[in-house]
């Protein structure tokens, strides 16, 4: 009997303590900075908010460079992020299209609130038709839960995925790092990151 209860105690701590670790493990975040200075892979940077962090770029450490695009490069059937803001009911304003090459295609598919400024949201999704207005060019997006109407006019940012090295991870590049995660010292370690190459990381 003696065994038998202990056995449920220390079960019953395990219960208990596993939901504490859980609720420990640091959520991944989004950086916006510019590089300072490069030691290997790590990257010693300042973020939009002025404050000093340091990166590590781990694993294979993927870099992707953005560069500039145009409306001609945005074709129905292709698959992009659009990060936006709404100007009235069923219409949002595009503040940047970022193109994605086909090899990426179904990356964050959907549409959620996203961190850019007040009240945007990012669209993964398929551009299912382009019209054509007198204030710019509206997209109709599809994606696995529904579609959205988003405007592109002559202010929005428009950047297509290219392929990268690290070789552009110098002082003075802006780069964005859509999933971070903090270490117990501080800093941040990424898989992946993007790189302005000719304009700024518009996400």
């Amino acid at each position: 009997m003696v065994i038998t209860r202990r056995t449920a105690a220390i079960g019953l701590g395990l219960m208990l303590a596993a939901p504490a670790a859980w609720a420990q493990a640091p959520a991944p975040v989004r950086i916006r900075a510019v590089i300072d200075a490069v030691d290997g892979n790590t990257l010693m940077v300042t973020s939009r908010e002025g404050t000093k962090l340091t990166i590590r770029l781990v694993g294979a450490g993927t870099v992707i460079a953005l560069a500039k695009a145009s409306m001609a490069d945005i074709k129905p059937g292709a698959y992009v992020g659009v990060t936006a803001v709404q100007v009235e009911e069923g219409i949002w304003r595009a503040h940047e299209v970022h193109i994605f090459p086909e090899a990426m295609r179904g990356t964050g598919e959907g549409d959620r609130p996203w961190d850019l400024m007040p009240r945007s949201t990012m669209t993964n999704a398929t551009v299912a038709e382009t019209v054509q207005r007198v204030d710019g060019h509206a997209l109709t997006l599809k994606f696995k839960d529904g579609e959205k109407k988003v405007l592109v006019t002559s202010a929005t940012v428009i950047v297509a995925y290219v392929p990268d090295d690290k070789s552009e991870l110098k002082p003075g590049a802006k780069i964005f790092v859509p999933q971070a995660t903090k270490q117990p010292d501080g800093t941040f370690e990424t898989a992946r990151l993007n790189v302005g190459r000719d304009v700024d990381p518009p996400m």
